[in-house]
């Protein structure tokens, strides 16, 4: 299945860009999408926390995502 994934602050400087289209098993989970992104990008491994939104709310780890939904990579905010 294509997986369309928005990527937002740290993510997208790393990746360099703003969304990346994926082909990924059926069913595949957002733990195994965040594992693939990582040995794809290296960089995304030291950050403290990266979460995974789909369909706008934070997804947990054993989602399945199907190829329609609305995902997005959300990295660590800092705010004063």
């Amino acid at each position: 299945m294509n997986l369309t994934v928005a990527l937002f602050g740290i993510a997208r400087e790393i990746v360099g860009q703003s969304s990346l289209t994926l082909t990924a098993p059926a069913g595949q989970s957002a733990a195994g999408l965040l594992a693939d992104l990582r040995t794809q990008y290296p960089a995304l491994a030291g950050l403290r926390s990266l979460a995974v939104a789909v369909n706008n709310e934070y997804a947990a780890a054993d989602v399945a995502l199907h190829e329609r939904d609305e995902i997005a990579l959300i990295p660590p905010v800092s705010g004063g």
